[in-house]
């Protein structure tokens, strides 16, 4: 089943509710996110792109994870 970018934006903003959030891409599978959140500042940025990821629950795991890509950016204001 595809996903849209509006319910990836939406699970990352449940664990970064203050975050800036731009989610692109319409293919249902394949998408580029920037995440920008004060809570990254001291991070690095395989921390910070394993936070969003597991904000993700789950879905880009394995071969039938609904998310099949996700070029990410992430960064402290």
């Amino acid at each position: 089943m595809p996903i849209s970018a509006e319910e990836i934006e939406t699970l990352i903003r449940a664990r970064f509710p203050e975050a800036q959030i731009v989610v692109e891409g319409d293919d249902g599978a394949h998408f580029a996110a920037q995440v920008i959140d004060e809570s990254f500042r001291g991070m690095n940025r395989v921390q910070q792109q394993r936070a969003v990821y597991a904000a993700l629950k789950g879905k880009m795991d394995g071969a039938e994870g609904e998310l099949h890509a996700l070029a990410l950016t992430t960064r402290a204001p």
